[in-house]
């Protein structure tokens, strides 16, 4: 069984303050798995997937999580409702599908500083926060991609990068012995991001990271920390040996 070493260290106040959290999805993949929740809520252990998203956020120092929702958003809301986390939550509600890129438009307009990390709310990878938004900092990036190394895979598609950690490509998916992955959380600038003229609807990753990495202001971030995404049913049934302790 695979063992989770999770990263203990707590970002300081010069760290990432304020996270979005990317839930408007209904994991349909994972029927008939899980139905009548939204994929955020898969349950794990008598807990849903979300409770350890935000035990990491915490830990990571983030004291403003804003969840970008849409399938039956109500239940996240209830959830949040009667929990008890050590941070302010705010709610961005998708009134018709946005995509990936647009739910993350609407919800950056409750975020506050000008720099916010950005979670997939199906994946949890354990990066110190802090080192990233450091190096984020000094390749004046646009955006940094936490980027997961991998062997023999063959689910996901590879990221290419420079010697100065600038993403240079997007490649497809098929099977790789040593690649880096998208790890599914980002640290953007809110400003330079916001002026962009995107569309109302869009892929965050499709219609910004591969069309906008040839102006140089998309960085990568590499950390061999634990990683899982739950999207479908194996690594859903994976993640209940892995967070046993958590």
């Amino acid at each position: 069984m695979q063992q989770v070493a999770e990263n203990k260290s707590s970002s300081s106040t010069t760290g990432v303050r304020e996270a979005i959290i990317l839930a408007g999805g209904a994991g349909t993949r994972l029927l008939p798995v899980m139905q009548h929740l939204p994929k955020c809520l898969a349950p794990i252990n008598h807990q849903p997937f979300l409770h350890y998203l935000l035990g990491y956020l915490e830990k990571q120092g983030i004291q403003h999580c804003i969840l970008a929702l849409g399938y039956l958003h109500h239940m996240v809301q209830e959830y949040i409702a009667n929990s008890k986390y050590n941070m302010h939550f705010s709610f961005s509600i998708e009134d018709s599908p946005l995509g990936t890129g647009g739910a993350l438009k609407q919800a950056l307009a409750k975020a506050n500083t000008e720099q916010v990390l950005v979670v997939n709310g199906d994946t949890l990878f354990f990066v110190n926060t802090l080192l990233l938004l450091q190096q984020h900092t000094s390749h004046k990036a646009q955006c940094t991609v936490a980027l997961k190394p991998m062997q023999h895979t063959s689910r996901y598609g590879v990221v290419g990068m420079n010697d100065k950690n600038i993403i240079t490509n997007f490649s497809e998916k098929k099977y790789y012995t040593n690649a880096l992955i998208n790890g599914g959380l980002y640290v953007i600038e809110k400003s330079s991001w916001q002026d962009l003229v995107l569309p109302t609807a869009f892929s965050f990753e499709k219609d910004y990271l591969e069309k906008h990495l040839y102006n140089n202001t998309i960085a990568g971030y590499i950390e061999d920390a634990y990683f899982i995404d739950i999207g479908i049913p194996e690594d859903l049934e994976r993640a209940q040996n892995d967070f046993k302790n958590m």
